[in-house]
């Protein structure tokens, strides 16, 4: 719809032509529609990238671009000075949580130009888990017993064991830490410098203040 009636792109002409800051959170290259207004605003991107498997990135959202369309619109617009930061979010279980891949995923989105990471673990409510229980029957037992047995509830939500969370994060914030580049994990109430080194967790610290 919004390659129609371009709803996006009149908000963001309003709100960048008064001077407001702006960011994106999308798993969407349609973004690149908008550079022209992007690249004078203040405005900052942040792109969802959960895996860089094409064939399980489909699995998991079956709606959005692929991972390599959401790369190259990485460098796109990091060519166009406008600053992007990519959520890796959720890291799922036995879905996308290999830390090898993970660390490729960081070393790709780094190299096409992202200035920040934000990572997250899954967090169960009953009918997404039922959703995903419907898309990987395989994990349905293993995720019914880590989070509901294991796991805790927290603010609505059934968060698997700290420790498990921990773990799955590390991979990203190692990587992270290799290639300089700031990051955060967001809602696991983890504060120290190791999850959360960046000035804002979402990556509303990119976005410049240019004088229109």
């Amino acid at each position: 719809m919004e390659k129609e009636i371009k709803l996006t792109r009149q908000a963001l002409k309003l709100l960048l032509n008064l001077g407001f800051k702006v960011l994106i959170v999308t798993k969407s290259n349609l973004v690149l529609r908008d550079v022209d207004l992007l690249s004078s605003g203040n405005a900052s991107i942040s792109l969802t990238i959960t895996t860089l498997n094409e064939a399980l990135a489909k699995r998991m959202e079956p709606h959005a671009p692929p991972p390599s369309a959401r790369l190259t619109a990485i460098k796109k617009l990091c060519e166009e000075g406008i600053p992007v930061s990519v959520r890796i979010d959720p890291i799922i279980p036995g879905i996308n949580d290999d830390p090898a891949e993970l660390e490729e995923l960081v070393s790709r989105v780094a190299d096409k130009g992202a200035l920040h990471i934000v990572a997250s673990t899954y967090k169960v409510k009953l009918d997404n888990l039922g959703r995903m229980s419907r898309a990987f029957p395989e994990k349905a037992v293993e995720w019914r017993k880590l989070y509901l047995k294991y796991g805790a509830r927290i603010k609505g939500y059934w968060y698997l064991p700290e420790r498990l969370r921990k773990r799955l994060l590390e991979p990203v914030l190692k990587q992270a830490r290799k290639e300089r580049i700031s990051y955060a994990v967001c809602r696991e109430g983890f504060r120290s410098k190791d999850f959360f080194n960046a000035p804002s967790c979402d990556g509303s610290h990119l976005i410049p203040l240019r004088i229109l």
